[in-house]
């Protein structure tokens, strides 16, 4: 043994960690793992330490300044049946914790997640944002995470937690009763929803979850496209039957293809019933019905806002299923009752 060596091995008496960025535990390495007894040893703020023995987790250390002897090492005293008298040097491993928050990390879906929506049933979505963590419990962290490594980073670990993101997300928006719309609405109510199903899962690594937003979330172009039709549907009123808004879609093609309203193989003359017949159906004007047998006599039909169909007519228009002089003539008629 050469004299450096003895040196290294006589004089471990302060025992410190300068932790790196991104760096969250590491093993201190001392010559055959000697280490001096009533060694000082100096844990900083946000740090632990922690004395290991053979692979087992002996004495936890928070932030100070300790002396590591027996009075103050219960732990291993007993593992090693040593007497309170001790002198020499005791051969264990120390490691020293990083439990500072860990900011600014990012998670996002690589591949659409499907989830079973209450409302929608089920969606493939994608979803973007950033989350923070930090070590809480030192003993599930040291071993799940760390074991024999001399050392753990962020970016050893950031794959596993962004796996446990992915499965968290699917389960905790799948099993939640709110449809993911009321959700999406409310971004920070997604956020808080999705911290909770996280939670569970880093729990188990020994870390928490103080932060966690989703900056951005979006559902596939053809769910999308179905939304966008429900919103137009709503905006045309009462066209509670999907065939008539289909039928005003395909007069508005018809439109702006090469001849017009003849695009839809009728002819002008077709175009302009088909705008009549939508117009009449807008106005809730009833269809004459073949002769029936006589039967109870239906209730009153409700008083139809002349503004509101004049509002319904003016978007046909528009659309090119009425010309303006069909809209003009049906507009003075529905003033004239007012």
């Amino acid at each position: 043994m050469g004299l450096r060596d003895f040196i290294s091995k006589q004089f471990i008496d302060v025992i410190e960690w300068e932790e790196e960025s991104g760096e969250l535990a590491e093993k201190l390495e001392f010559a055959d793992n000697e280490i001096q007894n009533g060694a000082q040893l100096t844990v900083r703020e946000t740090q632990a330490a922690v004395v290991v023995d053979e692979g087992v987790l002996a004495d936890m250390y928070g932030p100070g300044l300790h002396t590591l002897d027996t009075s103050n090492m219960p732990v291993l005293t007993n593992l090693r049946n040593w007497d309170k008298a001790f002198k020499s040097p005791f051969k264990t491993d120390v490691y020293f914790f990083s439990q500072k928050e860990q900011i600014n990390l990012k998670w996002g879906t690589a591949q659409p997640v499907t989830i079973r929506d209450a409302e929608l049933g089920p969606i493939r979505l994608r979803a973007f944002g950033s989350y923070s963590f930090r070590v809480k419990d030192i003993a599930p962290f040291y071993a799940t995470l760390v074991g024999t490594q001399g050392k753990v980073m962020v970016s050893d670990i950031e794959p596993q937690l962004r796996a446990a993101i992915m499965t968290a997300l699917a389960t905790g928006l799948g099993s939640g009763g709110v449809p993911f719309l009321d959700l999406a609405a409310n971004q920070q109510k997604l956020s808080d929803a999705l911290k909770d199903a996280v939670g569970p899962a880093f729990e188990q690594y020994g870390l928490e979850v103080p932060t966690f937003f989703v900056e951005s979330v979006s559902l596939p172009e053809a769910v999308q496209e179905h939304l966008d039709k429900r919103s137009s549907m709503r905006v045309l009123g009462d066209l509670d039957q999907y065939a008539k808004f289909q039928a005003a879609e395909a007069i508005e093609k018809a439109a702006e293809q090469e001849g017009g309203m003849a695009g839809l193989g009728a002819g002008a003359g077709a175009g302009m019933a088909i705008g009549q017949t939508m117009a009449g159906a807008l106005a809730q004007q009833p269809a004459a019905a073949p002769a029936a047998p006589a039967a109870p006599a239906a209730p009153a039909a409700p008083e139809v806002d002349p503004f509101e169909q004049i509002e319904k007519l003016h978007k046909l228009h528009e659309m090119g299923a009425l010309s303006a002089e069909e809209y003009e003539a049906k507009k003075a008629e529905l003033l004239s009752k007012v």
